[in-house]
């Protein structure tokens, strides 16, 4: 239980990931085959081997027998089953993990990442995603006609065998023949079940992620409108109070109030009396 134990933890982690329909595949991935396969299967199918009895006492002969009525055992063969089917939702969720680690946000940073497709980050995980879901169904389908053509819908109570080693025809009985066939059947259904629930999980995936117009134009719409509301909220507030005008003040570069101030030629008045004193002063140099 410890194996099965540490795949169901890889599992939970899906969960993180998947949409509705995924986490019912996963509901029936852990509870209808796992968990079944866990308690019921090895009870029912652990000792075929042993009571598969064939009336010969040649050496060799029953198991030559065994190996041709179950090429594969059917508990093997759905271990097998199952760690197939775990193999692209664990390899999805370390590419997950290792994406969201080399994020700015670390692990937390990429949690959400599947569902914003409009992130490059997010349309490559839902690319991965949809690639795991496309792998997981062909395994599935892949293995449904497997177990048809290996075994059908019925083991059977009496199985005839000859060839070597036998001596001779050989009649061989299995163990809980019908207990066996309710169980094979069940798994089919099971298995059924699981296929149809990729189908749809695949065809949600798609079209959710699908371009559509009408979508992108009703963004569109909603922006324009919050635009528009934002003008006219801008149009309606009232305007913001004038600054008072502020007086300029005096030029620093000027000069000061008691400076002399050179004599301007201006006017003629102002000529004559600069003639008057330079001749006056012309006299009293002379005396």
């Amino acid at each position: 239980m410890g194996e099965w134990a540490f795949l169901g933890s890889l599992l939970d982690a899906v969960q993180l990931q998947s949409p509705l329909v995924g986490r019912l595949w996963l509901v029936v991935m852990l509870i209808f085959r796992i968990l079944v396969l866990a308690t019921v299967g090895g009870a029912v199918f652990e000792d075929e081997q042993e009571e598969f009895v064939c009336n010969t006492l040649q050496p060799g002969c029953r198991q030559t027998c065994y190996d041709r009525a179950f090429p594969v055992s059917h508990y093997r063969f759905w271990l097998f089953h199952i760690l197939l089917l775990s193999a692209p939702p664990v390899l999805f969720v370390i590419y997950s993990v290792h994406r969201a680690s080399k994020e700015p946000g670390g692990a937390a940073g990429g949690a959400g990442s599947l569902g914003t497709p409009g992130r490059p980050g997010g349309r490559r995980a839902r690319r991965c995603y949809l690639l795991s879901v496309a792998l997981r169904l062909l395994a599935e389908l892949a293995f449904l006609a497997g177990q048809a053509l290996l075994y059908g819908f019925r083991v059977a109570p009496h199985f005839v065998c000859a060839g070597a080693p036998c001596p001779h025809t050989v009649d061989c009985f299995v163990s809980r023949p019908t207990e066996k066939t309710v169980f094979v059947i069940f798994y089919f259904a099971v298995g059924l079940l699981s296929a149809l629930l990729s189908v749809a999980e695949l065809g949600h995936l798609l079209w959710k992620g699908r371009p559509r117009a009408g979508h992108c134009r009703q963004e569109a719409e909603r922006d324009n409108r919050c635009n528009r509301a934002h003008e006219e909220a801008q149009q309606l507030l009232p305007p913001p109070p004038a600054l008072p005008a502020r007086h300029p003040g005096p030029d620093p570069y000027a000069p000061p109030s008691y400076a002399h101030r050179a004599p301007t030629c201006d006017s003629e008045g102002g000529s004559g009396r600069s003639k008057a004193s330079l001749a006056t002063v012309r006299q009293d140099l002379a005396i």
